[in-house]
């Protein structure tokens, strides 16, 4: 089932990542995206941790679709984080990401 969007938590960068959080059913489900996979997605490198949420906003769908594609295929359990990394977001030939193929 797939999750629903929720809350943009914000960049830390401690963790060089992007936290959100998703739905399943009426359940919070922690998401954060790596640094290196935001700008994988993005074709970009390097982007200025004041300038992550505005990306994210630009690429929230996508990587939501990603987040819900990747708690699908896990065996959660309560308190699980799904983490999206650059190998979840490697290019495949017709532009879409190994991911959303599975």
């Amino acid at each position: 089932m797939p999750l629903t969007r929720y809350e943009i938590v914000g960049h830390d960068q401690e963790r060089m990542a992007f936290r959100f959080t998703m739905l399943n059913d009426d359940h919070v489900v922690q998401c954060q995206i790596s640094d290196a996979a935001l700008d994988d997605l993005a074709g970009t490198r390097g982007t200025d941790s004041e300038a992550r949420t505005a990306l994210f906003a630009s690429l929230r769908d996508s990587i939501e679709r990603i987040a819900s594609q990747l708690f699908d295929q896990a065996s959660t359990h309560p308190g699980y984080v799904v983490r999206i990394f650059s190998k979840h977001i490697s290019r495949a030939p017709d532009g879409g990401t190994d991911c959303e193929r599975k």
